[in-house]
């Protein structure tokens, strides 16, 4: 009697993410009242609050995407900037696909400081180098000969680090949804290519042969018996 493959089930078996929303963890770091929770509002719920008000540990945000009509979430970790919580947002950058590095440009220490918060988060990915950026907020509120000035600054700091360098303005808008939707792109791509570089996983699969008596495993499909070989 010849085997009939009846149905195979590989869910469970295969470790597969292909039927699965594609995900990238993105944490957001940068001193205390740069604007980091402003920006991740004003993408996430289109709006600003002038009430600010500090992170405490760590927010977290999900935001869902369509990328050649294939679905891609990403999880916007809001970290905090004070000190005193620094040692809790340490141990959420772990597995960051894309690290945010934010500064303020109304404070050029925060500037100056960001690179710290880069490399600590980057070297706790050392196994797979996250992809870095970095981004100016409140640049509504400087003057253009200021905001040329510290610009530069922040472009050569970028490159030194191979980061890509963002100016974003929270009140207005101004940037934040290109901002987010290159880090969407770029995560995209980059978790494409390496679903591509992996090798094929075989999937167990379960035959059901047709038999007059049913097994101990047997089931009944219709008017059929079969048992599992």
């Amino acid at each position: 009697m010849s085997n009939r493959v009846v149905f195979v089930n590989v869910k469970k078996n295969c470790n597969s993410i292909i039927n699965d929303p594609r995900l990238s963890k993105v944490i957001i770091l940068g001193d205390v009242n740069v604007g980091k929770t402003s920006v991740v509002n004003r993408f996430c719920r289109q709006s600003f609050n002038f009430n600010y008000k500090a992170t405490i540990g760590v927010d977290f945000e999900i935001q869902h995407f369509k990328i050649l009509k294939t679905p891609f979430n990403i999880q916007i970790w809001d970290t905090a900037g004070q000190e005193r919580f620094r040692c809790i947002a340490a141990a959420y950058y772990r597995s960051a696909h894309v690290v945010v590095t934010v500064f303020d440009f109304t404070n050029i220490n925060s500037l100056r400081n960001s690179l710290d918060w880069l490399n600590e988060a980057t070297n706790a990915n050392s196994s797979l180098p996250p992809l870095k950026f970095l981004v100016g907020t409140k640049k509504d509120l400087v003057t253009d000969s200021v905001y040329t000035k510290i610009e530069e600054i922040a472009i050569k700091m970028a490159k030194s680090v191979e980061a890509e360098y963002w100016a974003v303005s929270s009140k207005t808008g101004d940037g934040v949804k290109g901002l987010f939707f290159r880090i969407a792109a770029l995560s995209f791509e980059r978790i494409i290519k390496q679903e591509m570089e992996m090798p094929l996983i075989k999937c167990k699969t379960l035959i059901l042969t047709q038999k007059n008596d049913i097994g101990k495993k047997g089931c009944k499909i219709g008017d059929k018996k079969c048992y599992i070989k």
